[in-house]
């Protein structure tokens, strides 16, 4: 049917013109309402229409076959308002965890309420008695301010099918008998709550309304209660694709049982690497969603390959999930169910359902690899080829085990077991043969009584097999849910390409501050909290996200601004005397942490006669708009209290450059204000301050066509530069992973590097372009 008639149609179901246009473009929707017209005929009874579009709105694929059903409960006006509508709805959801279940039409009646009549005066008894009694205090306080929805909401829950309009106007009617007339107070508008918080600047105003409108929010907890709308705890079958068998119904009932109908889910990585930015993502979204309905979540070792597993990433995964600020409720391991795995596989042959293939893993290669000659080799066979697998008398190489079963993306029979002759780092000596992460997953899933698979969105052409081992096995059947992967312009995840940077001697090691690894951005100083709403900002959908690294420098931007203490530091020192010095000695200042927040503490700095300003605060012929230190124009000094004028310039006598500034001093409140104040260190210690850039010179650096010589020789050569600078004796006593801003600087974080003798510090993020402190 033509675009125009089914706009015609929609309209004629009650829709206006907009609303039918908005509609044909959910296809989705636009099917259902196609078949539901096909089963009745136009004009239809008073409200009937958008009865259809609720029905057809919310209809899930498990159900479809029960449109018909629906459709004619509709039109009988048997279904005459929207509860009854999601009641039917929920009904059919509920029956379809029983396999080739059929409707009881007169349950489906009672569950819905049809016949059922609440009469008005049913409905002024139970309204007299909820404002007359529990609300008549709030009501006589509150007046026409209060929200009269959470006396429905109750009235709702005594007469559940009781008209919405008739619901509302007999509120209407008692509250006004209760409160007369409304009076000039109830017509304006209650005074807003004032903000305790600490004003929020532009920026973030901007990002906080952009997180609103978009499937983003500002924090973890506020996604996962706002934006992320998964299944409850036992509802599996009411998700779309879940397969529903003749066990499901008991299994579920039993899955229940098991976990008191708590949220449980996973974080699942394989211990062969560090974590990168784009598992912060997937933490965030297992720990967060569990978080935020009081459920549990394990950390699963994926443990399954020892070839590329290393203690040292088991220890960094760990302390990267806590550092975020996550408790998983256990830590287990894949290989703790090696033995059920294997007892599991034995079932599935027996079931005819996988067989030993000897297939070499060059001929699996590629989406078309010639089918298996051994696929339909005898069950007794294949026991007895498994059992010599495990027992190592084949060769690694010459065998794999493999299911019976067609993956999304077509490919066929997928391993479940290859042989391999070395030892794990947990159970020794005892398995030579080990599960691939496709069998395993699941069945982990399953053992662990895991309500959301929460996973990436290429594991989406694996669900599949996913449900099909569960239901092969009978077993409990989890949910699997997909998102987009995070991956980061300007950057490298891949762990093998990072080891090769390491090895290059491009990168130090894992947490050099120039990868995205989250050791490396803890070394560089983002905080875990800023890591996390940076998540949050990125939502939960099913689409890729590439981000600039800016996007989330700009979150960390935001927590440090708020939480790093200021101090003063000069990163390429230039020495002023001042000729005029106002004291006899040497003064101690005392100087807020946060100038914008005085309360939050000082701490002490020096000011004496000799100091050092940034040696760019100082230009012999400054270009026009210059607002700085120069012969012709005084600056302010930072907390001192003074303006200094250039009254000679010190050079070296052999190269001529300027060694030193001789300067006059006045102090502020007598001298004319000057255009700009800076930082400054008197007596200052020395520190080691690196300074970071982008380490690859474009936004894909492993693509071929945007970088033809590969990644290797996209290094950008100034990634990195060290700089001596002095800096006031506060920091003296600082301690790995302190965070500080150098005021006029950046925000910069103590390196691991640094000891007793020889403080380190990395340059988190620069601060926000200001040109008026320029």
């Amino acid at each position: 049917m033509a675009g125009e008639d089914l706009i015609v149609q929609f309209q004629q179901l009650g829709m206006s013109e907009q609303k039918a246009k908005e509609t044909l473009k959910n296809a989705n929707v636009t099917k259902n309402l196609q078949l539901a017209l096909a089963e009745t005929k136009l004009p239809l009874p008073d409200g009937a229409g958008m009865l259809l579009y609720h029905m057809a709105s919310k209809l899930k694929p498990q159900i479809a076959g029960q449109l018909p059903l629906l459709v004619k409960y509709i039109v009988e006006r048997k279904l005459d308002n929207t509860q009854r509508v999601d009641a039917a709805l929920e009904y059919l959801l509920k029956l379809g965890q029983k396999k080739n279940a059929t409707v009881d039409v007169a349950e489906l009646e009672r569950e819905c309420g049809v016949g059922v009549v609440v009469t008005p005066e049913e409905i002024e008894r139970i309204v007299q008695q909820k404002i007359k009694g529990s609300y008549k205090e709030i009501l006589l306080e509150q007046r026409y301010h209060f929200n009269s929805f959470k006396i429905m909401q109750e009235v709702r829950n005594e007469l559940k099918w009781a008209d919405a309009k008739s619901l509302k106007s007999a509120i209407d009617v008692e509250i006004f008998d209760l409160l007369g007339p409304k009076t000039e107070a109830d017509l304006k508008p209650l005074p807003k709550q004032t903000d305790k918080q600490p004003k929020a600047n532009a920026k973030t105003e901007v990002k906080a309304a952009a997180a609103t409108e978009t499937d983003g929010a500002n924090t973890i907890a506020e996604l996962m209660k706002t934006k992320v709308h998964f299944h409850a705890p036992g509802e599996n079958y009411k998700t779309d694709g879940y397969v529903v068998t003749e066990h499901t119904e008991q299994l579920l009932r039993d899955h229940l049982k098991a976990t008191g109908g708590r949220v449980q889910t996973r974080f699942p990585p394989e211990p062969n690497g560090i974590l990168h930015i784009g598992h912060a993502k997937a933490i965030n979204i297992n720990f967060g969603y569990a978080a935020a309905h009081d459920g549990a979540c394990y950390l699963r070792y994926d443990d399954t390959n020892p070839e590329k597993e290393e203690e040292k990433f088991f220890i960094a995964i760990r302390e990267m999930v806590e550092w975020l600020g996550y408790k998983p409720c256990k830590i287990t391991y894949s290989s703790d169910n090696f033995q059920q795995l294997y007892d599991w596989a034995v079932v599935l042959i027996k079931k005819n359902l996988a067989y030993v293939c000897h297939q070499k893993a060059d001929e699996l290669k590629g989406f078309n690899p010639p089918p298996s000659p051994w696929r339909e080799r005898p069950i007794e066979e294949s026991l007895i080829l498994f059992e010599d697998m495990r027992r190592g008398k084949i060769d690694e190489g010459a065998a794999t085990l493999r299911l019976k079963l067609t993956l999304e993306e077509g490919k066929v029979d997928p391993v479940a077991y290859r042989i391999k002759f070395i030892a794990h780092h947990r159970t020794g000596a005892a398995w030579c043969i080990y599960p691939t992460y496709d069998y395993t997953h699941c069945l982990c899933d399953s053992i662990e009584q895991i309500t959301h698979s929460l996973c990436t969105k290429e594991f989406q052409s694996r669900r599949s097999s996913y449900y099909w081992l569960c239901n092969a096995l009978n077993i409990y059947c989890p949910v699997q849910w997909e998102y987009g992967r995070l991956n980061m312009n300007y950057a490298l995840v891949s762990k093998r390409k990072i080891a090769k940077l390491i090895t290059e001697h491009i990168v130090h090691d894992w947490d050099d501050p120039r990868l995205f690894t989250l050791t490396a951005l803890r070394r560089r100083g983002f905080p875990a909290e800023a890591i996390n709403n940076f998540c949050a900002q990125m939502g939960v959908t099913g689409a890729q996200i590439s981000v600039d690294p800016a996007m989330l420098e700009a979150a960390v931007r935001d927590v440090l601004n708020v939480s790093a203490p200021r101090r003063l530091i000069v990163l390429e020192p230039l020495k002023v005397t001042i000729s005029n010095y106002p004291h006899k000695a040497a003064v101690e200042l005392e100087v807020p942490n946060f100038p914008q927040n005085p309360e939050l503490g000082t701490h002490k700095i020096t000011l004496d006669r000799v100091l050092y300003i940034e040696r760019s605060d100082f230009k012999e012929e400054p270009e026009k708009g210059y607002r700085r230190l120069s012969p012709q124009q005084s600056v302010g000094l930072r907390h001192a209290g003074l303006v200094i004028s250039v009254e000679q310039v010190v050079r070296d006598p052999v190269t001529g450059d300027i060694v030193e500034l001789i300067c006059s001093s006045k102090s502020a409140e007598e001298a004319e204000k000057p255009k700009a104040f800076v930082q400054w260190v008197s007596q200052p210690i020395q520190l080691e301050v690196r300074l970071y850039e982008q380490l690859f010179k474009h936004k894909n650096p492993e693509d071929p066509n945007e970088v033809p010589g590969g990644f290797l020789s996209d290094i950008s050569a100034d990634s990195m530069s060290v700089l001596c600078a002095y800096a006031d004796r506060s920091l003296k006593g600082v301690k790995v992973y302190d965070k500080f801003q150098f005021e006029r600087i950046g925000f910069f974080s103590v390196d691991p590097d640094t000891n007793g003798s020889h403080i380190v510090f990395n340059r988190t993020v620069g601060l926000k372009e200001d040109a008026g402190k320029k």
